[in-house]
């Protein structure tokens, strides 16, 4: 799978779009982190890669596919989007929240078949969460809500995993375990596109880079291409330096640390 974007204009009036002439491609086994400033365009960048807004000019493609000719069930079975924000209006247990993933196969008023179970099973086997499977998903931690979320996408049997901020609001060992998991997707042949506001875990997934930023051109590449002292000035207009080091496992780190005035 790849999805392709061509000269993509974003926005809400072909008079002002947002972002203009976005052009990069992301293919099954990789991930890509967005990163931008604050209200650079990169919700409206998914809102467009996820078929909410039609494009302002070029074209958003999968497999060589024009999606804006697709229905919103096709986009459902090759894209899942994972939000930052879920709160549930009903104390559903874990495994029917990863049930809904299946709603656009069964359709809303479908009942889940053995199968649709199964499926269920195995994306929350791949988080981690079975053992969570009968526990109310209001009772759980915040790591482990987003956990449940990713397995309501996977459950969708996507190519390509869309999510927004997915370790927003998340302590330091909630948030390495989720971008572990979100890691393993890429090693099960998944892609994802994530938006991140830290250019560190794009190096721990070791991914490559979407940078947006106002007035210039986006900057694409692999993380340590991108994710440079002279980027991060220009796109956020502070100074950083990008540390590397060898862990204990003999693995090249790399670590973008702020250059902080005194």
């Amino acid at each position: 799978m790849r999805l392709t974007l061509t000269n993509v204009d974003c926005g809400y009036s072909a008079s002002s779009p947002v972002l203009g002439g976005i052009s990069f491609s992301v293919e099954t086994g990789q991930i890509c982190c967005l990163l931008g400033p604050n209200g650079v365009g990169k919700t409206t960048l998914f809102k467009t890669i996820l078929g909410i807004l039609k494009p302002l000019n070029g074209y958003v493609e999968m497999n060589g596919e024009n999606t804006a000719h697709w229905s919103a069930r096709k986009l459902a079975q090759n894209m899942a989007y994972v939000s930052q924000f879920h709160n549930p209006p009903f104390p559903y247990k874990v495994r029917d929240v990863v049930l809904l993933g299946r709603v656009s196969n069964t359709g809303y008023f479908g009942q889940p078949s053995q199968l649709d179970y199964e499926i269920a099973e195995a994306a929350m086997a791949d988080m981690g969460i079975t053992h969570l499977r009968d526990t109310v998903y209001t009772d759980i931690s915040g790591g482990e809500r987003q956990l449940v979320m990713v397995a309501r996408a996977l459950a969708q049997e996507p190519q390509l995993l869309v999510m927004d901020e997915p370790t927003a609001n998340l302590d330091y060992g909630n948030m390495v375990r989720v971008m572990s998991k979100i890691r393993s997707l890429r090693d099960k042949g998944f892609g994802v596109i994530m938006t991140t506001h830290s250019p560190d875990q794009a190096f721990m997934c070791e991914s490559i880079v979407c940078l947006l930023q106002r007035n210039a051109p986006l900057i694409f590449g692999f993380a340590h291409e991108v994710i440079t002292q002279e980027n991060m000035r220009s796109a956020y207009g502070v100074d950083v330096k990008v540390i590397e080091f060898f862990d204990t496992h003999n693995r090249l780190v790399r670590m973008c640390s702020p250059l902080l005035e005194e």
